[in-house]
């Protein structure tokens, strides 16, 4: 079983620190926000029958596999990702990581130097 995931947000611009105030309430660590623009605009507007806007934000975040489903739903919830048109959230296994350093129960970085 895969360790992490990679929770995936594409939200309208201007809403990522929503995406992240929701995934931090429910216990994410951080995030990388990238600003991009979507294409298809008028088929996906034929498809979902709502106008979609051409510009987002990419919102990643890295999580614990057992963390992953309370985050997504806090940030359907809290990031109104439940009204049309306004983004998606979803997540992909992580099948190895390089330059995680474990988090101890109380939250903050350890050394790692075993």
């Amino acid at each position: 079983m895969n360790k992490y995931d990679l929770i995936i947000t594409v939200i309208n611009r201007g809403f990522a620190d929503d995406v992240m105030a929701a995934a931090r309430k429910a216990g994410a660590f951080g995030g990388t926000v990238i600003n991009g623009r979507g294409t298809g605009s008028d088929q996906l507007q034929q498809f979902f029958g709502s106008v979609v806007q051409p510009e987002k934000e990419l919102v990643l975040i890295l999580a614990a596999h057992e963390n992953r489903a309370p985050i997504m739903e806090a940030i359907g919830k809290d990031a109104s990702l439940v009204k049309e048109g306004m983004g998606i959230c979803f997540s992909l296994p992580v099948d190895s990581t390089y330059g995680i350093t474990p988090y101890p129960a109380g939250g903050a970085a350890s050394d790692n130097k075993e």
